[in-house]
């Protein structure tokens, strides 16, 4: 008797969790979302406005301790590197917020996917050529 009673009361219990369960929608801009308009701008929801890639990224490392090497045209040397650190690569196109992720450099938003407008903007396009 008591095994029914559990049996009827599992489709009870699906039911209420069903009705219950709220969904959460989010209007607005989304954090690292590229706005592809002159001058392309990004969404920084830390500081709720739209800024610069360059300043967007400046935010983005600055939250997790700032730049770890400086921005240079030449990547820094494989064996002073550790995860996570982080250098703008200058390239005649621009720079590009670069991050070492698996034992090798990559674009900043393939780690952190952010908006894949990213990896069109300014040498992020090059780094890899």
């Amino acid at each position: 008797m008591a095994k029914s009673i559990w049996l009827m009361a599992i489709p009870l219990v699906l039911l209420l969790t069903a009705c219950t369960r709220e969904e959460v929608v989010t209007d607005g801009p989304k954090h690292g979302e590229v706005r592809d308009a002159e001058p392309v701008v990004v969404w920084d929801n830390t500081q709720q406005i739209w800024v610069p890639p360059e300043a967007f990224w400046v935010t983005e490392t600055d939250a997790r301790g700032g730049l770890t090497w400086p921005q240079s045209t030449v990547y820094p040397k494989y064996g002073d590197v550790v995860e996570f650190d982080t250098f703008l690569v200058e390239l005649p196109s621009g720079t590009c917020l670069m991050t070492f992720f698996h034992s090798r450099w990559r674009r900043a938003n393939d780690v952190w996917r952010w908006d894949t407008a990213f990896n069109d903007y300014g040498a992020c396009p090059h780094v890899f050529e």
